[in-house]
C-alpha cells in the first residue's frame, strides 16, 4: 500500500500529514487556515488522493509558515509513499475551468523540483487569506515533492475562482501521475532505470 506519514515540527509550526496514494480523495484537513484547508480539501477530492492534515502555526504572525511548512510536509509525504515510483505513469496534465477561471496544470514526478508560475491572482486577499501565499504552498510542494510542476493560467477574474483551479488542476495532473500504468507496473517511468 502507498501510504506515508509525515511530522514536521518547528519553531514555527507543527505540522502532521498522512497520504494514501491508493485512497478516494477522503479527506480531513485542519490548519487553522481557512481558506486553505478549503484548498487541501479540493487537491485531496479531486487527486484521489486520501489526506489528513494537522496544523498549528504562528497565527498571530500571519498564516505564511503553516501554508509553506504545510507544503514541505506534504511534499515530503508524497515522495515518501511513491517509494521507487515503478509503475507509476509519472506525468500528469489538467486544462481545468471553474466558471470565469481557466488553468492547466502539467507535471512530472521527476526527481527534479522546478516551478513555473505563470499565475497572477487580482487581489491580495480572499477574505483573510493572503494571495501570494497559493504560490508558497505550490513551491514547497514542488520543491519536497521532487515535483517539476508548470501552473499557467489561461484566463480568469475572480482571485478564488483562479486559486481554486490551479488546486484542482494540479489535483487532476498529480491523480494521472501517481497511477500505476497496467502495462509498465513492475517499471520504473525512466530509460535510467531510476527516479
Amino acid at each position: 500500500m502507498r501510504t506515508a506519514q509525515v511530522s514536521r515540527s518547528t519553531a514555527e509550526t507543527e505540522i502532521s500529514v498522512s497520504v494514501n496514494l491508493d485512497g478516494s480523495g477522503t479527506y480531513d484537513n485542519q490548519t487553522g487556515v481557512g481558506f486553505f484547508d478549503h484548498m487541501l480539501d479540493q487537491l485531496s477530492r479531486h487527486s484521489l488522493i486520501d489526506m489528513t492534515i494537522r496544523a498549528k502555526g504562528d497565527y498571530h504572525i500571519d498564516d505564511h509558515h503553516t501554508v509553506e511548512d504545510t507544503g514541505i510536509a506534504l511534499g515530503q509525504a508524497l515522495v515518501q509513499a511513491l517509494g521507487d515510483k515503478r509503475g507509476i505513469n509519472r506525468y500528469g496534465e489538467c486544462h481545468l475551468p471553474m466558471d470565469d477561471a481557466q488553468v492547466r496544470a502539467a507535471l512530472d514526478l521527476s526527481a527534479r523540483p522546478f516551478l513555473v508560475w505563470n499565475v497572477t491572482l487580482p487581489t491580495a486577499k480572499i477574505g483573510t487569506f493572503d494571495t501570494e501565499l497559493v504560490r508558497e504552498f505550490f513551491q514547497a510542494l514542488a520543491t519536497h515533492g521532487g515535483i517539476t510542476l508548470h501552473i499557467d493560467q489561461i484566463h480568469g477574474v475572480n482571485s478564488h475562482h483562479i486559486a481554486e483551479a490551479a488546486f484542482k488542476a494540479v489535483a487532476r495532473a498529480l491523480r494521472t501521475a501517481v497511477d500505476v500504468d497496467p502495462r509498465k507496473a513492475d517499471a520504473v517511468p525512466s530509460t535510467k532505470g531510476a527516479l
